[in-house]
Order: C-alpha cells, then structure tokens, then sequence
C-alpha cells in the first residue's frame, strides 16, 4: 500500500524572519509565496521547485548549540541543484561556512542563521 505521494513542505524554526528571509530569497533565490494566510504569528512560505519551504518565526525548543559541524549527521532538508561550484563561490563571497559530502556525491552541507541543516545535491 502506498500511503504517501510526496513532501510538500519543510518548516524551520527562525528567531528573525527579515534575517532569514535574507538567507532564503537574496542567497539561494528562493521565491516568496503570498498565499500564506495570518497564522497569528510572523512567518513566510517560500517556493522550492513544487514544493515550499515554511519559516515560522516562533520560540525553538531545539538547541542550537553543539550541533554537529557536518549537517549531513544532523536533520536536515536537501536541495536539488545544478552547480555545486557556484554555490560554493556564492557561499565563499559571503563568508557561509559549508562542508562537503562525505559520499563522494557533488553535494555540500550548510546552515541557515537559526543552525537549520541544508543539503544541497548537484543533479545535472
């Protein structure tokens, strides 16, 4: 039996939706959805291929300390990419810290302002 079609969306936690915001739509390009209605507390939708990416700007009961360095031994959302390499020089020019996959795979590991884990996987 198959229950389930596909992820819809991811959510993240963030202290600062502007900063986050910055992260999400001026570094990785991803696109604002309007359709987010008043949830009764700051946050934002964004667009991530068919699905979306969720920034809910509320208290995080996760630690944000102590994290493992590598995201790739931490939960975490992936991204499909075309060039690994220019990521890694957008990253580079904005000083963003990144680890590369430990598979071999083109993928590299970073995260967001609030220590949420990204992957992103080089696909083309």
């Amino acid at each position: 039996m198959k229950i389930i079609k596909n992820i819809l969306h991811a959510s993240f936690l963030v202290t600062d939706l502007n900063k986050s915001l910055e992260f999400y739509q001026d570094m990785l390009g991803l696109e604002l959805d309007p359709a987010r209605p008043d949830l009764g507390y700051p946050g934002a939708w964004l667009k991530a291929g068919e699905q979306q990416i969720h920034l809910m700007q509320l208290p995080n009961p996760d630690p944000v300390i102590d994290r493992p360095e590598h995201g790739g031994r931490d939960r975490h959302v992936a991204f499909e990419i075309n060039d690994i390499g220019e990521l890694k020089q957008a990253f580079d020019n904005k000083g963003i810290s990144y680890t590369v996959s430990k598979s071999g795979r083109r993928a590299l590991f970073c995260r967001d302002p609030d220590a949420n884990a990204l992957e992103f996987v080089e696909t083309s």
